[in-house]
């Protein structure tokens, strides 16, 4: 028998995000990687895209977002209030100040109704979201760098996530132990450009982000460290090697916060990731470039994911 699925919304869509510099090249020291995550919260704020946890690294990051429905209400107060987080002054790019949107708001007409339309076409969009950070980032960075050019190595990947909080659990849990992954921290709770670090820092936003996961984090910090463990078993990083040495010694199989502190591919790469009846009405497009057999999902391998299958499954090792 499967296990019991918790399901935290019908209606909203959830999303593994990561976009990497050109070359893999370590750009963001800590002064870059605190405007990167400021930028996070702002944009992601205006679209009305809620984050539910994010890591900013040396050279990457990735975010773990809510996407409301496309027809979700939006007041014009609301629409002043988020265009004046994204532009609390004006700029070149947007000289149009928060109060004059206000008062094109107030008064009825064509005017105000292709103002609305155009404002609204830019919430709860993953592309946008992600095009706008990088783009608003590249500007800040090329400025205080005195360089020109592009920063960003690819448009961004993008894997659909269920809306089921085991799914969200694990692949929140994958973002928030890259800087473990990385070598920077041993504790998760150190990395301050983090969802995790930012929430156990007192962060508000980030820990409303993890409560929709797990609403005491309790069961989240299990899935970070590992279960009932006092020592914390597996906190440090695993190489490929060390990761694929212990999987022929286990006979195929990690601990959770073992697997979870190696770079695995179903994250970046799954296309889709959740329960085998969430995954299945997207395999079927992508069955040609498997092995040729049924249009399947795949079960996730090398650890117990209790049931976690993706679109898209490798004929080669799972590690990135």
């Amino acid at each position: 028998m499967g296990r019991k699925r918790l399901t935290i919304s019908k209606n909203k869509a959830y999303f593994h995000l990561m976009s990497r510099t050109v070359g893999g090249e370590k750009y963001f020291g800590i002064r870059e990687r605190e405007v990167l995550r400021k930028m996070i919260w702002q944009v992601a704020d205006f679209s009305g895209i809620r984050v539910l946890t994010y890591a900013v690294m040396t050279n990457h990051f990735h975010i773990l977002v809510e996407a409301p429905p496309d027809d979700t209400e939006i007041s014009d107060q609301e629409l002043v209030r988020r265009y004046r987080r994204l532009y609390p002054k004006p700029t070149p790019w947007q000289p149009m100040s928060a109060d004059i949107l206000e008062r094109i708001l107030s008064k009825h007409g064509p005017t105000r109704d292709e103002m609305r339309q155009r404002l609204i076409g830019r919430m709860h969009n993953i592309s946008w979201l992600m095009r706008t950070i990088k783009q608003r980032f590249t500007r800040w960075y090329n400025l205080v760098h005195e360089r020109f050019g592009t920063l960003w190595s690819e448009r961004f990947k993008s894997v659909l996530v269920e809306g089921d909080r085991w799914a969200l659990r694990t692949v929140a849990a994958y973002i928030d132990l890259n800087p473990v992954r990385a070598g920077l921290v041993e504790d998760p709770k150190d990395y301050r450009f983090s969802g995790y670090g930012e929430a156990m820092g007192g962060g508000k936003l980030a820990r409303a982000g993890l409560n929709i996961i797990d609403r005491d984090l309790a069961g989240y910090r299990q899935t970070l460290y590992g279960y009932g463990s006092e020592d914390r078993p597996g906190k440090r990083s695993f190489s490929r090697e060390e990761a694929l040495e212990v999987l022929e010694t286990r006979k195929g199989k990690l601990s959770l916060p073992e697997i979870l502190r190696c770079r695995i591919r179903y994250f970046s790469e799954g296309i889709v990731i959740g329960s085998p009846e969430f995954v299945q009405p997207f395999t079927r497009p992508h069955a040609a470039e498997e092995s040729g057999g049924p249009a399947e999902p795949h079960k996730m391998q090398g650890a117990e994911w209790k049931g976690l299958s993706v679109a898209r499954g490798f004929r080669k090792d799972i590690f990135g």
